[in-house]
């Protein structure tokens, strides 16, 4: 079927819902995470002229690819079905665009030296965790991360959690953004291999899937900082008390302060330090373009990214107000208690009831209408 996204109009196979139903994969769920990376390119761009190459190293349909290339990128991309190969040149021949496209697997491609991207895009079908080491290996400035396995990642399921991303998640009411700490967790440590240290310009969760960009510093000090922005947290399933500690080492409280519950849970290494650049995000709005589907809706997550406080996890009020065996008010006048009682509280982009805030939990409920 043909499909146009932006300026650019490409041939994929029929799809139903997320399942793969062809050898070669298109999810048209993902055109705003296509939409906003193509502004991100262009955003970086102009703020790092020097970037001009990118790698779409999981190309499927080319559909990511083409749209780089035909924004201006040297684009090359990847992948090891022959089928995909064939679609991908195709796909760039009918826009009139150049590109490199390569039968390959990714990690040979990421690991060849005599091959390093400004650019580095992984969005593969499930967890991106066998390619973030490679990814770090030779990429100069740009690492652009997928991840679609959210139970893995949010600690639904757990060994799975453990086995792919070397560190302890839980399932918690702020299920989404243990993802996406968890996630940089393990990239932060991948990249301090190579004395590459990450800075997050841009993070989200959408639907079923994390997607961060992430900005490379080649020093070992920006290393060891990117692991210093590493620790716990430790929460409470009984009263949501929760706290966190930096270090690669967890020292758990004996018992909650708050409830005096034993049964405390501890994840991590996590993420602990801000995911995304605020001016960052101003200049990725800048880049929306009318001809993108999702733009108003890209504009709206974006400000909500940007209104966000910066904390390790957030609340959801419902569960709160459930646990306390009370109706929940509206999240306006939540807040409002909140904020007059001289706490910052927003909400976030996770969802329409959750919120983060400076308050305690034993704080929120002396507040809380």
């Amino acid at each position: 079927m043909e499909v146009t996204e932006g300026a650019v109009t490409v041939d994929v196979p029929e799809q139903s819902g997320e399942a793969i139903e062809e050898a070669v994969f298109f999810n048209p769920e993902q055109e705003l995470n296509r939409d906003l990376t193509v502004a991100t390119l262009r955003a970086y761009r102009e703020r790092e002229p020097r970037a001009e190459t990118y790698l779409d190293a999981m190309a499927a349909s080319g559909i990511r690819g083409v749209r780089a290339a035909n924004d201006g990128w040297a684009a090359t991309l990847v992948d090891r079905d022959p089928d995909a190969v064939a679609l991908a040149e195709a796909n760039l021949a009918r826009n009139d665009c150049e590109g490199d496209v390569r039968h390959d697997d990714a990690n040979a491609v990421l690991w060849d030296p005599q091959r390093a991207f400004d650019v580095v895009d992984l969005d593969p079908f499930g967890t991106p965790a066998p390619f973030l080491d490679a990814a770090f290996a030779n990429t100069r400035d740009l690492v652009c991360v997928t991840a679609t396995d959210t139970a893995p990642l949010c600690g639904a399921h757990l060994k799975s959690g453990i086995r792919k991303y070397q560190t302890v998640p839980r399932n918690t009411e702020y299920h989404a953004e243990m993802g996406v700490r968890v996630l940089l967790s393990a990239m932060a440590r991948s990249a301090a291999r190579f004395d590459v240290g990450i800075t997050p310009v841009l993070t989200h969760a959408t639907r079923h899937y994390v997607r961060t960009y992430v900005d490379l510093t080649h020093a070992a000090s920006a290393a060891n900082d990117a692991v210093d922005a590493l620790g716990h947290v430790h929460h409470c399933p009984e009263c949501l008390w929760r706290t966190h500690e930096y270090g690669l080492r967890a020292d758990r409280p004996e018992a909650c302060p708050n409830c005096d519950g034993t049964n405390l849970l501890t994840a991590g290494p996590l993420w602990l330090e801000a995911t995304r650049e605020d001016a960052f995000l101003e200049r990725v709005r800048g880049q929306l373009s009318d001809d993108m589907a999702t733009k108003e809706t890209a504009d709206g997550l974006l400000t909500d990214l940007r209104e966000e406080l910066d904390t390790p996890t957030h609340y959801d009020q419902h569960k709160l107000y459930g646990r306390w065996g009370e109706p929940a008010v509206g999240m306006d006048e939540f807040l409002g208690a909140l904020r007059d009682a001289g706490h910052a509280a927003s909400r976030t982009h996770y969802g329409g009831t959750t919120f983060k805030t400076d308050a305690d939990v034993a704080e929120i409920r002396d507040i809380a209408p």
